[in-house]
Formats: C-alpha cells, sequence, structure tokens
C-alpha cells in the first residue's frame, strides 16, 4: 500500500554525502516520520549500505520538516487487527525495531542522531540508541509507550535505565511526561543541546571531527562499553585486554604513535 503522506516519488529515507560523513534523513514530515513497515525497509536498506561502504567515517541520523521521529504510525497496515482481533505488535518489534535497534548499535562508525522537534516512542529510543545525541532547543523526548497500554521498545526498557538510573527511567516511562531537550542535557541523556539554527551544522561538524578519528577504535569503545555493563571489574579488565591487543596490531595505532613521535596530523583509514 502506497504511503497517502508522501509522494510515490518521494524516498522515505533521504540520503547525502559530506565527504567522510553521510546523513540519512528520516522523510514522513507529514507524518512526524512516524514509521511504516516500507520506511524500516528503506532505513534498514541505507544503514546496510552506509556500513558496507568503506567511505563513510560517521553517520547522522536527521528527521525532515518539524519533527525527529514520532514513534510508530498506528494508521500502518503492519498495524492491522489480525482474524483474532488483535494486533501482534511482538511480531512488528521482531521484523522492525529489534533489527533497527541492532544495526544502529552495530554500525562500524559513530553515530549521531540530530533531534529536531518531537522525539516520540520508538523514535526517542533510536535517539537514545545512537552514540551521540545532539538536539535542537525545542525538541523533546517522550516514552509516549505507557499512553497506549505499551512498555519502552526499540531499546528502551534497556537504554532508559542505564542512562538514567531506575528512579528517572521509570519516571518518564511511567508518566509519558515530555521531557524538553535542555533537561535531557542536564539529566545526561544527550550529549548536547543547541539553538535550532545550528543543529545541522552543529551535528555536522561533529561528524567530520569524529570521520577523522581512529574510527574503528570509536566503533570498539562502543561495543565495550555496552559489554562491561553487564561485567564485573575483572572481567571488564579482561575485555579491555582483548580488544586492546586487536587495536594495537591495527595501523591506525601504528600511525597514531608515529604522528605523535613525528609531532604531525595523523592520517586514520582503519575502519
Amino acid at each position: 500500500m502506497s504511503d497517502p503522506l508522501v509522494s510515490l516519488s518521494d524516498p522515505l529515507v533521504l540520503v547525502a554525502d559530506a565527504g567522510p560523513v553521510r546523513t540519512l534523513t528520516l522523510n514522513r514530515p507529514a507524518a512526524l516520520n512516524s514509521f511504516t513497515g516500507a520506511m524500516h525497509a528503506q532505513l534498514r536498506e541505507a544503514l546496510d549500505a552506509a556500513a558496507a561502504d568503506g567511505s563513510v567515517r560517521a553517520l547522522v541520523l536527521t528527521g525532515a520538516g518539524r519533527g525527529f521521529c514520532a514513534g510508530q504510525d498506528l494508521n500502518d497496515p503492519g498495524m492491522a487487527a489480525g482474524p483474532d482481533g488483535h494486533v501482534d505488535i511482538g511480531a512488528v518489534i521482531e521484523a522492525n525495531y529489534k533489527p533497527l535497534a541492532q544495526k544502529i548499535r552495530a554500525m562500524p562508525v559513530p553515530v549521531i542522531a540530530a533531534v529536531n522537534g518531537v522525539a516520540a516512542g520508538a523514535g526517542a529510543n533510536l535517539a537514545l540508541g545512537c552514540d551521540l545525541i545532539i538536539a535542537a532547543r525545542s525538541a523533546s523526548f517522550i516514552q509516549a509507550f505507557s499512553k497506549i497500554g505499551l512498555v519502552p521498545d526499540c531499546g528502551g526498557t534497556w537504554l532508559l535505565p542505564r542512562l538514567l538510573g531506575r528512579a528517572r527511567a521509570l519516571g518518564l516511562a511511567l508518566t509519558g511526561d515530555k521531557l524538553p531537550a535542555e533537561q535531557a542535557e542536564r539529566l545526561g541523556l544527550i550529549w548536547q543541546c543547541v539553538d535550532d539554527a545550528a543543529l545541522i551544522d552543529t551535528a555536522t561538524a561533529l561528524a567530520q571531527r569524529l570521520a577523522a578519528m581512529p574510527v574503528k577504535a570509536l566503533a570498539a569503545t562502543r561495543q565495550a562499553f555496552d559489554e562491561a555493563a553487564q561485567m564485573s571489574m575483572d572481567d571488564a579488565l579482561s575485555l579491555e585486554a582483548r580488544v586492546q591487543r586487536e587495536l594495537g596490531r591495527a595501523a591506525d595505532f601504528a600511525e597514531g604513535v608515529a604522528a605523535f613521535q613525528q609531532k604531525r596530523a595523523p592520517q586514520f583509514k582503519d575502519r
């Protein structure tokens, strides 16, 4: 079924490159970029293409129009009731949101969410699953699930307590209250809150900066943090040794040491 809110000629995910930085823009602005099955498919394809393209060294994810992403479009055909009269939301999670969250966390390059306007439900947790979040001052984050009798998804049950602690995570999830970007920054939920007009330039500049760094090590840092969150201190120390052993054999480490010793700018190439 075609999307009535988007022209048939318009892609649901826009792709643009600026040197080593690729920007993916969710493109259903009339619906606040809420997810349909078709948009999920295009985003997964775009993420796979970025992961496979060695020239891409950082990724920016944002939304077209006045919102980042309002979560699941409840009018999408995938949310239709089955023969038993019920919507199989578990199937929607398994088919779309689980692989999306997994792809974001497994990207071989840093991923920055540039949050413009509302990020609600799965849209909020999609942003939180990225490595860094830059949010416009007018942006807000809403765990809207409790308002329709659901629990946080797209990784929300895992992310929120780790980012905020149990009390604040439960407060946001149970009340479904709007969290303004400035407050999200104060709580440590996001990296930076900036003026609306500066959002894309700030996110792109940060992505360009990260792209010039040893991105293989940056992606390994994300993975090590996530794995260590489940470990004892002793196991985390062993994890560090294993990852450092691998990175220490990579070209970027040799280049970084040589550049330091020669007092020049390094040229990192590993990915």
